[in-house]
């Protein structure tokens, strides 16, 4: 066989392999869901272990409850890894994260971005540390980070959320260097407007106030509109790598600008 013909093959029939964080609502639990009917193993992680009980009797996939923020949560799930895939693992999807507040830099809480920080920043670190020896072993590697356009674009008051999405952008592509040559790909997701239960809610801290975000805005993006993003990534050829998909709602120009229809 020559070696066009061996990059072009078909890839192992074996099932692949991922772990999915944040996997208890939202892109997280909606990935989780798609990777499963792509006939991927899934682990989905988050620490609300109701929730994930109800995901794994819908769809069948194995979960374990982790906090991202703790090493030793952390490292139990490596063990697990362990234990369900023969310490092979194809894909870490790090959804795990969020936003806290819209103050400005004058009034900035500073829990807040500490936990912004642990979450969408320490916490995918500490996740990718524990698995890439896993990645490295399976031959075909991927770890997939969902970012946000507010890692790439500034906007008043995402300060907080500005900084912590940055911080992750710059460990995919830093990651991606360090893993040049290596049989693991690095994937960036960056969505725009994204309509979930929490986000927002989380976010504000107010129903009304996290309703008001979508107030007149068409069609923003579903959890499963980016969960189609993260599967076609993950499912492409492995010679194939998008390094940053950046993905809105047509309504969305720019994190800042956004087009809103109100009644006549």
């Amino acid at each position: 066989m020559t070696t066009a013909n061996a990059s072009s093959a078909p890839e192992s029939s074996a099932r692949l392999t991922a772990v999915v964080t944040g996997a208890s609502s939202g892109i997280g639990r909606a990935t989780a869901q798609r990777l499963v009917a792509d006939g991927w193993q899934v682990l989905a992680v988050a620490r609300r272990e109701d929730r994930l009980r109800a995901l794994t009797e819908e769809t069948g996939c194995e979960v374990l409850g982790v906090d991202i923020t703790d090493e030793e949560s952390v490292a139990a799930l490596a063990d697990r890894v362990q234990e369900l895939f023969g310490g092979s693992l194809n894909a870490v999807v790090h959804v795990a994260g969020g936003a806290l507040g819209v103050e400005p830099v004058a009034e900035a809480d500073l829990e807040k971005w500490q936990g912004m920080y642990e979450t969408n920043v320490l916490g995918a670190l500490r996740v990718t540390r524990a698995l890439l020896p896993a990645l490295r072993r399976s031959g075909r590697g991927d770890v997939l980070f969902v970012t946000s356009v507010a890692g790439h674009e500034a906007y008043p008051g995402g300060s907080g959320y500005n900084a912590a999405k940055a911080g992750e952008h710059m460990l995919a592509r830093t990651l991606r260097l360090e893993l040049n040559g290596e049989k693991v790909r690095v994937i960036e997701i960056a969505p725009g407007m994204v309509r979930t239960e929490e986000f927002s809610l989380v976010r504000l801290g107010d129903q009304e106030a996290a309703d008001a975000v979508y107030d007149g805005v068409e069609h923003p993006l579903t959890a499963e509109d980016c969960a189609d993003v993260i599967s076609y990534a993950l499912n492409a050829p492995h010679h194939v790598n998008l390094d940053l998909v950046t993905v809105r709602p047509l309504a969305q120009a720019a994190a800042h600008r956004v087009a809103r229809h109100h009644g006549v």
